[in-house]
């Protein structure tokens, strides 16, 4: 694939990002795309290993190395047709992926520790396609006549809704908040991904065919009967937006968020819209608790909304910054990975531990926390201990909660439904994605558990297929899972 040599002769080349004092002035995205000499030189890196294990890392099961080498001669046409074919919305993954497909490029081997930048590859691909005008709907050649619901619009949803509607179906997408996107929407910061990306691909899906409806909350202002009595089958895609609390005292205090009650409110002021008694860091000694990439989001916000300071605590040790002996290539790599927020300014503190919070007339005003070591145990993980006489205190005007997610909330859909749930409160769902109820499926987070962008669109094309093959007793859809 590429160039037999290319990867020798060309070593891995990185997104140029604007500069911080330039982007935390704004909400645009801060990466810039490749020059198209500099990406033809990263494609030709890809070395026809012959055993491509980016497959086993990517859950989309992306045929990398042939866009790549589809990049490296010049025929974007054909490439964007390879990447369309296993993967609906590569401009989503392309910027909020993590890539778990470079964790397992044979170049990112230690003998060579430079992983093709499969990336910035895909982005490229897909954005210089709806430059061309190559991104167009693509509707059914007819109407199955079948009907169905598909509840939430995040990746997961999108994919499952695209896909079915291109067989044929009538889909018709129920989303509880004001806007399509789930936390595509209202959890990823427009600096990250701006939300034109997902009205763009809105626009598309409504050419083919698929319905929104938005403020549509199944079980509360929309009859669950109502989906019963009028759709063939029914998509449950609501994410897993049950988020972890943390019961210390002081937790009742004024200024202590969930990281969810934070961002949405920020991404709909950049939507135009105008929020009552906003959440803002402005002057503010901001605490965000959680280290992973929702906390990072809260960073970047904060910047921008003129913090005063911005303090990072996570409860694990620092990860090295290169692969352990215990986490060997292909796996995912358990590294030291640096966010554009974290660039931005701010104090990342590792191996501590939320203890109290404290304030003045019902307001956050101080964290205390102590400093932890996780101590090997004879058998099973090892365990956290606090570190005699480290307490400290730090400034908090404003605390953002942001420890991940536990599963998906409680909703009487479930009850209504007869939904089975696992012990993890997850919705279970058999390989075709059906629940226990006969044409009621399940997708993405609420039925996995709080993942990836590319698990949730793997997982809703999966979804399609099992509601294609239920419906039709047939199906040409693929599955990647």
């Amino acid at each position: 694939m590429g160039k037999p040599t290319g990867f020798m002769e060309q070593g891995r080349e990185y997104l140029h990002k604007r500069p911080v004092e330039e982007r935390v002035k704004d909400w645009k995205e801060y990466v810039l795309p490749f020059e198209s000499s500099h990406l033809k030189d990263q494609a030709a890196r890809c070395m026809d290993c012959g055993i491509p294990f980016c497959h086993q890392g990517c859950p989309l099961g992306n045929i990398i190395p042939d866009w790549n080498d589809l990049v490296y001669r010049d025929r974007w046409r054909e490439a964007i047709e390879r990447l369309h074919a296993t993967n609906n919305f590569p401009e989503f993954t392309g910027r909020l992926c993590p890539a778990p497909c470079e964790n397992s490029c044979t170049l990112g081997m230690d003998v060579y520790k430079q992983a093709v930048n499969i990336k910035a590859i895909e982005v490229s691909i897909i954005d210089h396609a709806f430059k061309e005008g190559w991104v167009t709907p693509m509707p059914p050649a007819k109407l199955t006549g079948k009907k169905v619901a598909v509840v939430g619009s995040g990746p997961a949803g999108l994919a499952c809704a695209q896909q079915l509607a291109r067989v044929g179906h009538k889909v018709t997408v129920f989303e509880r908040a004001d806007r399509i996107g789930g936390l595509l929407r209202y959890g990823i910061p427009e600096f990250k991904m701006e939300k034109r990306h997902i009205d763009r691909r809105m626009k598309q899906m409504e050419a083919e065919g698929v319905e929104f409806k938005v403020n549509s909350n199944i079980g509360h202002n929309v009859p669950i009967e109502d989906l019963k009595k009028n759709y063939d089958a029914i998509v449950l895609c609501g994410g897993a937006t049950q988020a972890r609390n943390l019961p210390v005292t002081g937790r009742e205090l004024k200024g202590v968020h969930y990281a969810m009650e934070y961002l949405p409110q920020s991404n709909k002021v950049q939507e135009g819209d105008k929020v009552e008694n906003q959440i803002t860091a402005k002057d503010k000694h901001v605490i965000v608790i959680g280290g992973g990439d929702t906390g990072a989001d809260c960073i970047g916000t904060a910047h921008r909304q003129g913090a005063k300071s911005v303090t990072s605590l996570e409860v694990l040790p620092k990860p090295p910054a290169e692969r352990a002996a215990n986490n060997p290539w292909p796996e995912w790599a358990r590294i030291l990975r640096v966010a554009g927020a974290h660039e931005e300014g701010g104090e990342i503190l590792y191996s501590v531990s939320t203890k109290e919070f404290t304030g003045e007339n019902g307001t956050v005003k101080k964290l205390k926390g102590v400093k932890i070591e996780w101590v090997p145990q004879p058998a099973g993980p090892p365990k956290m201990q606090e570190i005699a006489g480290s307490e400290f205190e730090l400034p908090a005007d404003l605390v953002l909660l942001a420890m991940g997610f536990l599963g998906p909330e409680k909703n009487p859909l479930f009850e209504k439904l007869g939904i089975e749930l696992d012990q993890r409160s997850n919705v279970k769902g058999d390989p075709n994605k059906m629940t226990n109820v006969p044409g009621v499926f399940t997708a993405g987070d609420m039925t996995r558990g709080q993942s990836l962008i590319v698990w949730a669109i793997a997982e809703g094309r999966a979804a399609a297929r099992g509601v294609d093959l239920w419906l039709m007793g047939e199906t040409t859809l693929p599955s990647p899972l």
